[in-house]
């Protein structure tokens, strides 16, 4: 699938700053200005004041439209191919909220579980383990993407069921991966935090339906995606009014055969230079060996991830989905005590 066009030079993308007194009545007129042109506007409400982004590709505006409207303190070109997702267009870091945990502030959010649902009896388990460990969002899939036909392919809604089920009775919130537009309504019913996972980074059409579900969004990096394609990827669900995107780095494709994925640790330092969006790290999917997971879960945390998605089951001899990377709960135990330790070294905590 080929990534998205770049905008071309005649686009418009620009954003409106607002002065720090600009009143209600000031910034509604620009917004009613962008509107009465044919543009969507796209608010950002920072501490100490408003921008406004203006972005569209059907004819070019002149900046002087906005520079005289009171309230206005410039009008600046928004130069990256990825406008809402980039530090352009704001500023300040974005903190996604999902029942009460705060996604880019300065706790590191670990979400936990099961590669793949498999039983209430195994999903109760794991959740109540990772919750007791300091976990706040159960991790499973109840519908999986798996390069065979014949693995596999998770229990369906059923399963949404029982990870909701045991998200509520330990506290936890649930992140799972949707792999079809038909499935948004049950997903939206049953989780907090919709994944997009590797194999559907550059699925558009899923990309820009799971926006407007307006459920916050995990979104995961392809397997042999650049970071410049990450973030068109996010702009898709962003374009769509819904701003709360989480990006992932689970690895790339190389010619590296050690592991099942080479760990781009440095897309997380980059990625939160160029947009301002919160980052996770997905070590399991990078290593695929469970011995390998605590030291890149370090390392993550140590680059200025604001959060980790690991793979844990109770039983990962008999797992039906990944078991060679899925860590024991008490391995999952040992492994938030080191990556807490790390946090504190950064001022952060876990």
């Amino acid at each position: 699938m080929t990534p998205p066009a770049k905008p071309a030079e005649s686009d418009t993308a620009m954003i409106v700053v607002m002065k720090g007194t600009a009143t209600a009545r000031e910034t509604g007129a620009v917004l009613q200005s962008i509107e009465g042109l044919g543009f969507r506007p796209h608010i950002s409400s920072g501490e100490e004041r408003t921008v406004i982004g203006i972005i569209g590709s059907e004819r070019k505006v002149d900046p002087s439209a906005f520079e005289g409207l009171a309230g206005v303190e410039r009008v600046i070109p928004i130069l990256k191919p990825y406008k809402l997702a980039s530090r352009e267009f704001k500023q300040e870091d974005t903190v996604v909220e999902v029942r009460g945990r705060r996604i880019g502030g300065r706790s590191i959010v670990v979400m936990a579980g099961p590669c793949a649902v498999e039983s209430r009896e195994q999903v109760q388990e794991t959740a109540k383990r990772v919750r007791a460990a300091g976990a706040t969002v159960l991790r499973g899939g109840a519908y999986k993407p798996r390069t065979s036909p014949y693995a596999f392919q998770g229990m369906g809604r059923p399963g949404l069921e029982i990870l909701r089920e045991a998200a509520d009775a330990n506290d936890l919130a649930v992140v799972t991966e949707i792999i079809s537009v038909q499935d948004i309504p049950a997903m939206v019913e049953f989780a907090d935090i919709l994944q997009i996972g590797a194999r559907n980074m550059q699925n558009f059409n899923l990309l820009e339906e799971v926006g407007r579900a307006g459920k916050p969004v995990l979104l995961k990096r392809g397997m042999m995606s650049t970071l410049e394609e990450l973030l068109l990827s996010a702009e898709y669900i962003l374009s769509t009014g819904n701003y709360n995107v989480i990006l992932c780095e689970r690895g790339i494709r190389t010619f590296e055969k050690f592991t099942r994925n080479t760990y781009d640790v440095s897309a997380v330092p980059v990625l939160k230079k160029l947009s301002h969006l919160p980052v996770i790290c997905d070590p399991s999917h990078a290593a695929g060996d469970r011995d390998l997971v605590p030291a890149l879960a370090r390392a993550g945390v140590a680059a200025g991830a604001d959060g980790l998605i690991i793979e844990v089951h109770p039983n990962p001899a008999v797992a039906k989905c990944d078991g060679a990377q899925s860590l024991t709960p008490d391995q999952f135990d040992a492994l938030m005590k080191e990556v807490g330790a790390i946090a504190r070294c950064i001022g952060r905590s876990v």
